[in-house]
C-alpha cells in the first residue's frame, strides 16, 4: 500500500517538474553503429521561481544500448542558472525541492537538480546530482543566484 502511495505520489508530482529544451549537443565518441557518445547542453526554467533559467550539460551514452534506452549515462554533469528577467515565487519553496529530473539508465538511476534558498543572502542555490536505487554518486555542480531587482524595460 505504502509503495501504492508513493508511485501515485510521484505521478502527480511530475508535472510540476521542469521539462528541459535541447540548447545543443557535441560529439565526443564515435560509434559504428547507434548514435554517438555526445555532451547535450538543455536549458529549463524553474516552474516555481519565474525569472530563472538553468543551463544544464551532461553525458549521453550512444552505441546500440544507447540509441535503445538502455544504457547508462555517467553521473557526471554541470550547471548554471541565471536570472532572466524579474524574481517571483509560484507558491512557497521548499529546501531541496525537486526542480528537475530525468532517468538516465533503464531503470535504476536519475539525474535531479533541487534548489535551496539562502535567505540569509537573499540568494537561490541550485545543485545538481545523480543517484541511483542502491548507491548514489557524490559527483555534483551547484550554481547560486543573488535575487537582484530588476531593472524596467
Amino acid at each position: 500500500m505504502r509503495l501504492i502511495k508513493s508511485v501515485l505520489g510521484l505521478v502527480l508530482a511530475m508535472p510540476l517538474l521542469a521539462s528541459a529544451e535541447e540548447i545543443g549537443t557535441v560529439s565526443t565518441v564515435f560509434k559504428f553503429v547507434g548514435p554517438n557518445d555526445r555532451i547535450v547542453v538543455e536549458a529549463f526554467d524553474d516552474p516555481k521561481v519565474e525569472g530563472v533559467t538553468c543551463y544544464l550539460s551532461r553525458a549521453k551514452t550512444g552505441g546500440m544500448k544507447g540509441g535503445l534506452g538502455l544504457a547508462e549515462d555517467r553521473a557526471e554533469a554541470s550547471l548554471a542558472c541565471r536570472q532572466i528577467g524579474p524574481i517571483s515565487f509560484k507558491g512557497d519553496l521548499k529546501d531541496g525541492e525537486e526542480v528537475f529530473k530525468e532517468r538516465t539508465s533503464l531503470v535504476f538511476k536519475t539525474m535531479q537538480v533541487v534548489r535551496f534558498l539562502d535567505k540569509k543572502r537573499n540568494t537561490l542555490v541550485y545543485l545538481v546530482y545523480s543517484d541511483r536505487l542502491i548507491e548514489g554518486s557524490p559527483q555534483n555542480a551547484v550554481t547560486a543566484i543573488p535575487i537582484l531587482p530588476w531593472p524596467k524595460q
